[in-house]
């Protein structure tokens, strides 16, 4: 029986502790979805799973390139599917977890992604002139080329605008138009966890303090006297960023921390745009309730029926 199931939802909410539920619950193995849980050595600050829980059931794509590495939505998409196959050859359920909307939906929707080869040069150009002009000058040219693909990122995120605008430099097509949802031939559950904005912050306030009692100030050090610089797109992530402000003297501690959940709480919002309430084919949870049960029976109840042979 080849299935999915794909837990999303915004950060903080507990994907990470119902993936591992219902990987032990329904012989599945997790499948990592969280952009920046590839990393080596950003542990903490990633809220990547301790090594017990690794351990507990098989997890795919966690620590899989170093921080200095380039990466692709092109090859993550191509690793994941492995990884799904792989899952599928041993008989066992693979379960999609992380908030990372465009890994997900590469993976639950099999896009066919547009292979272009990255130009150094004209990124090195798309950076100077966001040095120049701003960021937001970039992504309101992507905004008049591809309204759709400036939609699907934030205004900030330059790694994204460059890559899309790169992606029409070379091709001339649209990168909306260029990416294709090819589907599956076998059912997928989307189970989406979601709660109240308030409860919510404070499960991310919560979160963030624990990760600074867990040390995050030292991984951040670390990485750095390994070499990896605060300009590489790893480094840029949520908590690392403010970390490396505080380390370089321009701002405090205090300040830093307050930064990681303010811009914590924006990021998850944003999550929605990827993953809406209103989408019929995600089956909401609010965290706020018992739901435990409710899910379990909604994931068995999926199995039986993508068991059943068709006719």
């Amino acid at each position: 029986m080849k299935c999915l199931i794909a837990i999303v939802g915004p950060t903080g909410v507990g994907k990470s502790s119902l993936g591992l539920s219902v990987a032990q619950r329904f012989n599945g193995e997790i499948i990592n979805s969280d952009s920046r849980q590839i990393y080596r050595h950003m542990d903490i600050g990633t809220a990547k799973p301790s090594g017990d829980e690794i351990n507990s059931v098989p997890h795919h794509l966690f620590d899989i390139i170093n921080p200095d590495q380039p990466y692709s939505l092109s090859l993550y998409r191509e690793s994941a599917l492995e990884a799904l196959a792989r899952v599928h050859e041993r008989n066992r359920v693979p379960v999609l977890v992380g908030g990372s909307g465009q890994y997900v939906w590469s993976v639950i929707e099999n896009w066919q992604i547009p292979e272009v080869a990255p130009d150094p040069e004209f990124r090195e150009r798309m950076v100077s002139i966001a040095n120049e002009q701003g960021v937001d000058f970039l992504y309101q040219q992507l905004k008049g080329i591809d309204p759709a693909a400036a939609q699907k990122m934030l205004p900030g995120n330059l790694r994204r605008i460059i890559r899309a605008l790169e992606i029409y430099e070379k091709t001339g097509e649209k990168p909306s138009a260029l990416q294709t949802k090819k589907g599956h031939d076998f059912p997928v559950q989307i189970i989406g966890l979601t709660c109240d904005r308030e409860r919510l912050y404070d499960r991310i306030n919560l979160r963030t303090d624990r990760m600074m009692e867990s040390g995050l100030v030292d991984e951040v050090k670390r990485l750095i006297k390994m070499g990896y610089t605060p300009d590489l797109p790893s480094m840029s992530s949520l908590g690392y960023r403010q970390i490396t402000a505080y380390l370089g003297g321009s701002t405090s501690l205090k300040e830093a921390v307050q930064a990681i959940k303010f811009e914590t709480h924006r990021y998850a919002r944003n999550q929605y745009a990827w993953f809406r309430l209103n989408d019929t084919r995600i089956s909401w949870f609010d965290t706020a309730d018992a739901v435990s049960e409710k899910i379990n029976y909604t994931i068995d109840s999926f199995l039986n029926v993508s068991a059943q042979p068709t006719v």
